[in-house]
């Protein structure tokens, strides 16, 4: 698997179409975000070819058109994502961080008992 590259908000919107659905066509990527995005088709040709050029998506010629498929993985970028923003916003704290998200959340009682069970058993 390649170097993670940093991935755009914008870009990000169009890797989880490919992660979801891929791989597709430019044409099939632009459909799938028409309902999502306001974006311009030759906006989004731009961002499958910056994506491209970082390695995050491998464009492949398949007879008269391209494929676009995913060269890294949804779980690894979401990661990279966590730990850039742990790193940049609680100086790569994790502890701190989840009491501010948990304070900041309405959780259900249901998300409250599975978030015990992780506790306790990564406190082993």
């Amino acid at each position: 698997m390649p170097a993670l590259p940093q991935i755009s908000d914008s870009e990000w919107d169009v890797m989880k179409v490919i992660w979801d659905a891929g791989p597709l066509t430019a044409g099939q990527i632009v459909q799938r975000l028409e309902g999502q995005t306001d974006w311009h088709p030759r906006t989004i040709k731009t961002l499958l070819g910056r994506l491209v050029k970082k390695g995050a998506v491998a464009m492949e010629e398949d007879g008269n058109r391209y494929l676009y498929r995913s060269k890294v993985t949804r779980e690894a970028c979401r990661r990279y994502e966590a730990r850039s923003f742990l790193s940049r916003v609680f100086d790569g704290a994790v502890a701190p961080a989840l009491v501010h998200f948990l304070k900041q959340s309405d959780l259900s009682k249901e998300e409250i008992e599975e978030l015990k069970k992780i506790l306790e058993r990564e406190g082993r």
